[in-house]
């Protein structure tokens, strides 16, 4: 009979079984948010790291004059930092499913996200009442351009912080919160991580972002 059995199998029938089993498996599910996230995160990756090779290619021409260093932006940048520590401390109770801990991570860096984007506002009016502002100045209209995109793709992670936000205050467990709030932490790290570069390379040391295109033979 077993011989049988062997001679009668359909190998090709088993194989689409374990195809199946194989992507139906836990081990290997990835939830599509999170997938969708890497995706969009890859893509600004890349946006970004257009615009700091434009600013450096622009900083040969002749017309180049830096933009002078506004003290408030170190106050911003620390906010930002506050915020990302928030949403981390948010995570982590999410995980432990301690939902105190997820209300004050949250609110932390809901807040401290707003506070960084009104430090931003407060920058550019800074900014405009220098005698030194001149709009047609590549290095100020670059200052513009990027914090302004910047603050935009702030502004979307907060959309989808304030759904959090709202399924926190319509009772929601912390079981039920941890894919939204790691999404959300997630999102918060890497907006941090953007900044630092945009803030060290571009608005810190202008001759730092021109060696370090120049070692990678961009300029």
């Amino acid at each position: 009979m077993r011989i049988f059995h062997e001679l009668t199998r359909k190998p090709w029938l088993t194989a689409q079984e374990a195809v199946v089993d194989l992507h139906t498996s836990a081990g290997f599910a990835l939830p599509s948010a999170k997938l969708a996230l890497r995706m969009f995160l890859a893509v600004v990756t890349v946006l970004f790291m257009l615009l700091i090779i434009a600013y450096g290619s622009r900083m040969a021409f002749e017309d180049w004059r830096p933009s002078p260093p506004l003290q408030l932006l170190w106050l911003n940048t620390a906010l930002l930092v506050l915020g990302s520590l928030g949403m981390q401390w948010a995570q982590i109770g999410a995980r432990r499913g301690q939902r105190d801990q997820v209300t004050v991570g949250l609110l932390a860096g809901g807040a401290f996200a707003f506070a960084f984007l009104g430090g931003q506002l407060l920058a550019w009016r800074e900014l405009q009442a220098m005698t030194v502002f001149d709009i047609s100045n590549p290095a100020i209209a670059f200052f513009y351009m990027i914090t302004g995109l910047h603050g935009l793709h702030l502004l979307g992670g907060l959309v989808a912080w304030g759904r959090t936000a709202v399924k926190l205050w319509r009772g929601f467990g912390a079981g039920e919160l941890r894919l939204s709030v790691e999404l959300c932490t997630v999102y918060w790290h890497f907006l941090l991580a953007v900044w630092l570069v945009l803030f060290g390379l571009l608005f810190s040391g202008n001759d730092n972002l021109g060696i370090l295109l120049s070692i990678c033979g961009i300029r």
